[in-house]
């Protein structure tokens, strides 16, 4: 059959308006929309006949919705409200009756099921372009900052908000703090126990009071207008350790963000001022989900500087000797006692690039060690009962130990954070201010 002929059977299922002729013929003339596509081929079928033109008043596929996309993206446009955005998605979730209409009209009208286009998609693109020339965003299939949901049998519009992230590095300057939350183990972070408030950690609900997520999440989470906030890290330091020199990649994702571009500099004063002295941030910048898993997954080196005591003084040689001897060799190291109870017991192999260090006393010494991630230092420094060779102890044939340990620098084998492509910047236009 040709094209005219199609079009004759489908005006012959009954009443049906432009859009849901032209539909099942949305192969044909790229350029033109279902509507304006219906509506030549209702006039060209016209003339074919020789029969009068009549554009009928209502349509029994769609029952008027595809002449209701100005009404939707209005919906919609209100539903996003003051939300600050640049990007958008549409979705249609289509009553049971349009999708069983619109399978009906190419059964009668003997054409393929899957001909043109459905009814879904066409909802989508026609309400989305109206969508971006109200607000002056654009369409994002990816990770659009918004999501829109129209339910047609539901007569609703859902706006979901996908989380927004912000990028930075963090020096913590106080020991006895953890990176992220952790609920106290004996209450499960209720606070409670038989109700009552629990003792072990004051009905705080907390082991540690602070963390460096406690310290620099909240700010952000204001600033963005957002529901919660939720820290990762580039590994972790021990709670006991400093994290210092150029700190240490962190993202924050904050989810169903209200305002997706704070002004970064101003967060960066706010997030310093907050956490008082025992954490700093710097290099704020937004970015896109994708920072999350490159900084979670970064195989960094890391440098060290720890405070070594020996339970018995050595001299400055033999501490030399010593050092030599573990510089540039690759550690096997037995999961450590002293995490034994929460990871996988087994022998891991890490490299020491580099270690030098000084006496300040026969008992005491600065070393310094750059190391590859995954390297545990304390237990290169104290053999671990033998379960980290060779090590400092090993060499020295002395009980030694990491009093205080700082991290000085974590460095990515290549830096993933130079790559532009995974920040964001704040529309230019101001737009959805």
């Amino acid at each position: 059959m040709s094209v005219l002929q199609d079009a004759a059977a489908v005006l012959e299922t009954g009443p049906v308006c432009e859009a849901c002729l032209g539909r099942p013929f949305a192969d044909l003339s790229h350029g033109l929309t279902n509507e304006e596509r219906g509506r030549g081929l209702r006039v060209v079928t016209a003339l074919e006949g020789n029969e009068p033109f009549e554009e009928p008043e209502e349509c029994w596929v769609c029952n008027g919705e595809t002449g209701a996309f100005d009404e939707w993206a209005e919906r919609a446009v209100t539903a996003i409200g003051d939300l600050t955005f640049e990007t958008y998605q549409v979705g249609t979730r289509a009553s049971p009756l349009i999708e069983e209409n619109e399978s009906l009209l190419r059964e009668m009208a003997g054409l393929p099921e899957d001909a043109g286009e459905q009814f879904n998609s066409e909802m989508n693109r026609e309400v989305g372009k109206r969508i971006g020339r109200k607000t002056g965003a654009t369409v994002d299939f990816e990770r659009p900052d918004v999501q829109l949901l129209i339910d047609v049998a539901e007569d609703t519009v859902e706006a979901t908000v996908n989380s927004a992230f912000v990028y930075g590095r963090y020096r913590k300057l106080t020991r006895g703090i953890p990176q992220t939350e952790w609920p106290c183990r004996e209450c499960g972070g209720s606070g409670t126990r038989a109700g009552e408030p629990c003792v072990y950690c004051e009905g705080t609900g907390y082991q540690y009071p602070e963390s460096v997520e406690q310290l620099t999440a909240p700010p952000i989470e204001e600033a963005m207008e957002g529901d919660s906030a939720t820290f990762h890290g580039a590994g972790r330091e021990d709670i006991d350790a400093k994290m210092l020199g150029t700190g240490r990649p962190f993202v924050v994702e904050v989810e169903a963000p209200r305002n997706r571009f704070p002004d970064v500099s101003d967060l960066e004063a706010a997030v310093n001022e907050f956490a008082d002295g025992k954490v700093e941030v710097e290099g704020l910048r937004l970015a896109t989900y994708e920072m999350v898993e490159r900084v979670k997954e970064l195989a960094a080196s890391k440098t060290y500087r720890a405070t070594v005591s020996f339970d018995e003084p050595i001299e400055s040689d033999a501490l030399q000797d010593a050092l030599e001897a573990l510089n540039g060799v690759t550690i096997e190291q037995e999961t450590p006692t002293r995490v034994d109870h929460r990871r996988a017991s087994k022998v891991r192999t890490r490299d020491v690039y580099d270690i030098n260090g000084e006496l300040e006393s026969p008992t005491e010494a600065t070393v310094e060690i750059h190391g590859e991630g995954g390297l545990y230092v304390k237990e290169l420094v104290s053999s671990d009962g033998g379960r980290t060779t060779p090590s400092l102890a090993g060499q020295l044939e002395v009980d030694c130990h990491v009093s205080a340990l700082d991290v000085l620098r974590v460095e990515g084998e290549e830096e993933p954070f130079a790559d532009e492509t995974f920040f964001r910047e704040p529309p230019a236009d101001g737009r959805n201010d």
